[in-house]
């Protein structure tokens, strides 16, 4: 499995903004590219600092998801808030308690 870790800078987010309300547009659309498996959104409320985790199934669809991906953050994400960094990893393992 692979991910793409994007870093987003923005201004604070209020302690009342619903972010999962907020990511369902993007969340749609980046699910309907092949090899999907999943998503991370992770955000430090006081700084305004923001990182999406996307899962994909192989090094492959990763890449080919690379200019969609690309549109879908540069419409999804707030005007005042800026794409600091977009990086690839592949997934060691995953461990998840319930």
């Amino acid at each position: 499995m692979y991910a793409r870790l994007s870093t987003y800078q923005g201004d604070p987010i209020p302690a009342a903004a619903d972010l999962a309300e907020e990511s369902q547009a993007p969340l749609k659309q980046v699910r309907e590219l092949p090899g999907f498996r999943g998503v991370y959104l992770l955000a430090d409320r006081p700084t305004g600092r923001s990182l999406t985790l996307t899962l994909w199934a192989d090094e492959a669809s990763m890449r080919a998801s690379e200019v969609r991906a690309s549109q879908i953050r540069g419409e999804s994400h707030a005007p005042d808030t800026a794409v600091v960094s977009v990086e690839r990893f592949e997934i060691g393992f995953v461990q998840l308690e319930a």
